[in-house]
């Protein structure tokens, strides 16, 4: 141990020891900032400070894949392989960084000065093909740049955002976060105003007047869901943020945070309120440095307003908020396995029930909401539950953010009321396609999403429109394909996501996916047997029945979705 200082770091321990094991992510982090990596003596200081045992704390390091026990090199170049970015080059990016430093993928230059490493989605889909190097986002990429990306030359990424109804994304795309000053000026806080002159009940009733589902896939009611919470038993109460958007071609909830923070703390905090929770947590995915920065920086503006804090705004209720970092790990995004991960343990999802609304955080009630829905709730409140509604349909009201991407001309995050036609969202305000080239399929949902065919694009995007054309909501992903792509190739791309995000609790998925991977990647390579339609099906709807939590159970939609759409594909006849 005394090859390294540890006085740095014991610094910080010292403030964390009051949490105990769940400040076991805090300070992973703060010991990789210092030392560039976790050497065997900062685990083991680590571990002993906040009572974890060293074989925990060793667990939790190899099961998050931004973690590091060997140094890697000064600067870690990710660069982003899945789909969007795969469609626009990415692979060739990353050979051509390879080659340029003398390395293989996962190596480190001679010099020490880079790591290059695949990434999944960085959740920069607008901007494919994306790269982070360091802690520096860039996009658009392309192979005679590398120089330019390495030296941390090329642009920070700016959100790109439009629509036809900016309830959500009225103070988004200025390429900088709105201020305090700018958000009050705005109305923002007014949402706030007014829930603290109603009842905790009487918020609830707004929220489930307004017919708000959740955003995030799922599309559970809101209303009813923070009033399971409110009626469980058991305090302190919770609520948390899921804002651990890992979907590949999602991105929405990264433009909400880094352009509008404040809108998310004031949901959040409303949603404290309707509860009766003192303290909620935002988990922000591992690669989003830039969206917990501005997160953070909103959270010590609204405590010194007295927005967050103790007696908010004179009303009695204390509320404050902990932003915690993921990193890496897709699974994390499943409610019960981020629940897992700021307890300071693996991200293994939980066998429900019971629910987050009765035994979730700490084993208490909580209530979890992604950005978008959360980002929602100060206009239910502020303009009432009928101006809600004046948007989309009368099963899906309200506004929705899509992320185009893809093959379009125009990708970015659009804010449209539900109900508008893909052909809308497409032509109208993506505008076309980029090359040309005729339109092939669209992946509508994300990676656990399915596939659209041209003939589908007057399909209305709402919940029951999507329903009825048999394709899913999912996280509000649009990702268009035209026809110089093999879609052997798209489907093998998403094939090896899941296999490398599943975390292998339980058998189904942690088998299902390697092996849908296999057999698709002899699907791409031309050698398809005559088998393999069965064989993908029948690994597919093993995934999809027995699967703890809803990656195993979704890995196989869109191979699924292929396979009745293009059957011929698979050496089917």
């Amino acid at each position: 141990m005394s090859n390294f200082d540890l006085s740095p770091l014991q610094e910080q321990l010292q403030s964390m020891q009051t949490q105990g094991r769940s400040a076991l992510l805090p300070a992973l982090h703060a010991a990789q900032e210092i030392y560039g990596y976790i050497p065997e003596a900062v685990a083991q200081e680590i571990g002993r400070s906040l009572g974890v045992p060293l074989a925990d704390v060793h667990g939790v390091i190899e099961f998050y894949s931004l973690f590091y026990s060997a140094p890697p090199g000064q600067a870690v170049v990710h660069i982003c392989t899945d789909i969007a970015c795969a469609l626009r080059g990415s692979e060739q990016v990353l050979e051509t960084v390879c080659r340029h430093l003398g390395i293989r993928e996962g190596g480190t230059s001679a010099d020490g000065a880079f790591t290059v490493q695949r990434a999944p989605c960085l959740g920069l889909c607008e901007h494919a093909p994306a790269a982070l190097v360091g802690k520096s986002a860039a996009g658009e990429i392309n192979s005679h740049a590398v120089e330019d990306l390495l030296a941390g030359k090329l642009p920070a990424p700016r959100a790109i955002v439009g629509g036809t109804q900016r309830r959500l994304t009225k103070n988004c795309g200025k390429g900088r976060p709105t201020t305090l000053a700018e958000y009050l000026e705005g109305g923002g806080y007014a949402g706030l105003r007014r829930a603290l002159s109603l009842s905790p009940g009487a918020v609830i009733d707004a929220v489930k007047d307004s017919g708000l589902v959740g955003r995030g896939g799922a599309a559970f009611p809101t209303g009813v869901k923070w009033e399971g919470a409110a009626q469980a038993p058991g305090e302190p109460k919770y609520v948390v943020c899921n804002a651990d958007e890992s979907e590949p071609g999602t991105f929405k909830d990264r433009v909400l945070m880094e352009d509008d923070p404040h809108l998310t703390l004031e949901g959040m905090i409303i949603a404290g309120y309707a509860i009766g929770a003192p303290k909620g947590y935002i988990y922000v995915r591992g690669e989003y440095l830039q969206s917990y920065k501005t997160l953070g920086d909103a959270v010590a503006e609204a405590e010194a307003a007295g927005y967050l804090g103790k007696n908010i705004l004179g009303s009695g209720f204390d509320f404050e908020i902990e932003l915690r970092l993921g990193a890496g790990a897709y699974i994390c995004g499943e409610e019960t396995a981020l629940f897992e991960s700021i307890e300071g343990k693996r991200g293994f999802p939980r066998l429900k029930p019971p629910f987050p609304t009765t035994s979730g955080l700490f084993g208490k009630p909580t209530v979890i909401n992604n950005v978008e829905t959360l980002c929602n709730i100060p206009f239910i409140l502020a303009e009432g539950p009928e101006a809600f509604r004046r948007a989309g349909t009368e099963k899906s009201p309200g506004t929705k953010l899509f992320c185009l991407s893809g093959d379009v001309k125009s990708p970015g995050v659009y804010e449209v009321p539900f109900g508008v036609s893909l052909r809308y969202l497409l032509d109208d305000l993506a505008g076309g396609m980029r090359s040309g080239s005729p339109l092939q399929t669209v992946l509508v949902g994300g990676a656990a999403g399915a596939f659209a065919t041209p003939d589908q694009l007057d399909v209305e995007m709402s919940f029951e429109g999507l329903k009825s054309a048999g394709l899913p909501l999912g996280s509000g992903v649009v990702l268009a394909i035209d026809q110089t792509h093999d879609l052997r190739q798209v489907l093998l791309n998403l094939a090896r996501f899941f296999a490398h995000e599943s975390c292998g609790k339980c058998y189904p998925c942690q088998l299902g996916t390697q092996r849908q991977f296999e057999i698709l990647g002899r699907v791409a390579a031309g050698e398809a047997q005559s088998e393999d339609v069965a064989r993908l099906s029948d690994v597919g709807w093993t995934m999809g029945d027995a699967s703890i939590c809803g990656l195993g159970q979704t890995a196989a939609t869109a191979t699924l979705s292929a396979i009745r759409l293009w059957p011929e594909m698979f050496g089917a006849s």
